[in-house]
């Protein structure tokens, strides 16, 4: 039996505040377990007091889902301040991107469009391992595509408010 083919997991939306404002959330992978419905701990090994990493950044995270608990490892590997940042799993082979786009015209340069993505060709060993335990591929991938846009609206209500 073959595994099947990762379905697309991507999300977007319009929030009212600057490209900046949205920035200076996404640039901290602390935040992350505050939005995601899936992450509930982040740890940064080896960061410097009061930065976020930036690029080369590891990024050690704890997952949950319903009773299924498991730890990842991810580096970021796109940092472009004010516009993208995004981080590659090592268990998975997916890279999570974050990318800001101004919103708007100049009568209203306050509002911007994020949009989140995961990019995965294929699923790695690791992933065809934990596929049984997480409900199959199928199932997981869904409920990453609708976390992912619990995670956008999270974030938007955060900047928003």
């Amino acid at each position: 039996m073959s595994t099947p083919t990762p379905l697309p997991v991507e999300a977007s939306v319009e929030i009212a505040a600057a490209p900046e404002a949205v920035w200076e959330v996404l640039s901290d992978p602390r935040r992350m377990p505050e939005f995601s419905p899936e992450l509930r701990r982040v740890f940064l090994p080896g960061r410097k007091s009061g930065g976020n990493g930036g690029l080369g950044q590891t990024i050690i995270g704890i997952n949950r889902r319903k009773a299924v608990v498991w730890p990842t490892t991810s580096k970021i590997v796109r940092w472009e301040p004010g516009r993208a940042v995004a981080w590659k799993t090592r268990e998975s082979g997916a890279t999570w991107v974050y990318e800001i786009e101004p919103g708007g015209d100049a009568s209203s340069p306050t509002t911007c469009r994020v949009t989140a993505r995961r990019e995965l060709p294929a699923y790695t060993l690791g992933s065809k391992l934990m596929v049984p335990i997480l409900g199959g591929a199928t199932g997981h991938d869904e409920e990453l595509a609708a976390g992912l846009a619990t995670t956008l609206g999270r974030i938007k209500a955060a900047v928003e408010a």
